[in-house]
């Protein structure tokens, strides 16, 4: 049997919440603000955050959104990843 994530957990107390003694609330909101307040903190070089910055600008995309673009075509070039190959033969939408 696999151990419910925090998510399950909350959805289920909301559904019941009379139910729920507070403490146990308490417990699980805690859990969930732990959850949320490091969910996006990846701590990089400033020489790295500057290029990132950079990046980001250039691309038109935020940080986060650089972050995981970097990361799939590395994985791609790397075959970590599959290449999403465009069919040259095929019929597209739009104009060229």
């Amino acid at each position: 049997m696999t151990k419910p994530d925090t998510a399950t957990l909350l959805e289920d107390a909301a559904s019941r919440i009379d139910e729920i003694p507070t403490r146990d609330l308490q417990i699980m909101l805690r859990r969930a603000a732990l959850l949320v307040r490091n969910a996006g903190s990846i701590a990089l070089d400033d020489d790295i955050e500057e290029a990132l910055r950079n990046v980001s600008s250039e691309l038109v995309l935020t940080r986060d959104d650089a972050i995981r673009y970097i990361v799939r075509e590395w994985m791609e070039q790397n075959t970590y990843l599959p290449v999403h190959e465009l069919d040259e033969e095929g019929d597209v939408d739009g104009s060229a």
